[in-house]
């Protein structure tokens, strides 16, 4: 098969790749997957039980869901995620890897994979549980984070037996790998799930939220500010020292400007506090360049995160920061304290 090479001046864009081939080939080219309904094996992570699957979003768009990164996105959302580039660099690399244009840059060419079948699903992922009561075992767990029932209640966490994956049976939980579920809420008669498996190697959670989901939106308060915070546990745990903080799904997303604006509507402070690593400080720079954040990070010797601070010190030290914590958020420190670096 050929083509015909477009002048150099035509701009590439996602219609003019859709006008070559379909879909369903640049999918299964750089997923080299079958474009079929079912769970696979992701190839965007070291995948070892399938946990990813496509569907057609309401546009007719083909997106690719891997649960366990929480990562949706069609055919170009892929390459970036693949390639860790830009939007239009993604045009480009795909434009070239078919062919379709002519460039002195090296790159080495894929194999491309013809599919002439239109993938016809138009469902989302449904994921659904089997819940049970919390066991003493997972209770403590949470109160070893400083996070109660009635917290766990309040924030719409459950503890699952088993977990189905489009109307097949994924996994159960047992005493030594438990399974929580996040409920995010109902649509279409589809129910959102974000599955917690705090003792899995190879992937943690699970989903069908959207990536910029704001975890513990719907509990926040009437205070002069909000924290952003990195996970729904930090969240539990910072509600119950009285502290106002909400979550996206992780440290590298950045949520919408409309989110954000919705936020800034309602209060006059927002604080990143994420984890003191490498992921955390650079996921909190996002937020300062993009927002003007100011950024919050527990200093090292003390723990990586609010969560891990009030498991592995003793409530006394916790208590204390979270004294400092509550003057920081209410400006009454503004440089760094005994436990907390501030960064404007």
């Amino acid at each position: 098969m050929t083509f015909d090479l477009p002048n150099l001046e035509v701009k590439i864009t996602k219609e003019f790749l859709l006008s070559k081939f379909s879909e369903e080939t640049y999918m299964s080219t750089y997923l080299k997957l079958p474009i079929k309904k079912g769970l696979q094996i992701s190839p965007l992570r070291n995948d070892k039980k399938p946990t990813a699957s496509f569907y057609r979003n309401k546009n007719n768009e083909l997106i690719f869901h891997d649960f366990g990164t929480g990562f949706q996105g069609n055919f170009i959302a892929v390459v970036m995620q693949l390639y860790n580039c830009s939007y239009y660099s993604a045009l480009r690399l795909i434009a070239k890897d078919f062919g379709l244009i002519e460039t002195s840059t090296p790159h080495p060419r894929k194999k491309i994979i013809i599919n002439k079948e239109k993938f016809s699903e138009k469902l989302k992922t449904i994921i659904q549980i089997e819940q049970q009561d919390f066991t003493e075992n997972e209770l403590s767990w949470w109160k070893s984070y400083g996070i109660s029932l009635s917290t766990l209640n309040h924030y719409k966490v459950f503890s699952c037996k088993s977990v189905f994956l489009n109307g097949y049976y994924f996994t159960s939980s047992n005493k030594y790998n438990p399974i929580f579920g996040y409920y995010g809420g109902k649509s279409n008669n589809i129910e959102y799930w974000r599955i917690y498996f705090p003792r899995k190697r190879n992937y943690r959670f699970i989903s069908n939220w959207k990536a910029t989901q704001l975890q513990g939106v719907k509990q926040l308060k009437n205070t002069s500010y909000v924290i952003i915070t990195k996970s729904l546990k930090d969240v539990m745990t910072l509600y119950e020292n009285e502290i106002n903080s909400c979550a996206p799904t992780c440290e590298q997303i950045l949520i919408k400007p409309l989110q954000f604006n919705r936020l800034a509507n309602k209060y006059n402070d927002i604080f990143v506090l994420f984890d003191n690593d490498l992921a955390g400080v650079q996921g909190a720079n996002k937020y300062r360049k993009q927002f003007g954040c100011k950024c919050i990070f527990i200093k090292r010797k003390y723990a990586k995160d609010i969560s891990d601070f009030y498991k592995n010190k003793s409530l006394f030290e916790f208590n204390k920061a979270m004294e400092e914590l509550k003057l920081i958020v209410n400006k009454q420190i503004t440089s760094h304290s005994t436990y907390f670096y501030l960064f404007n």
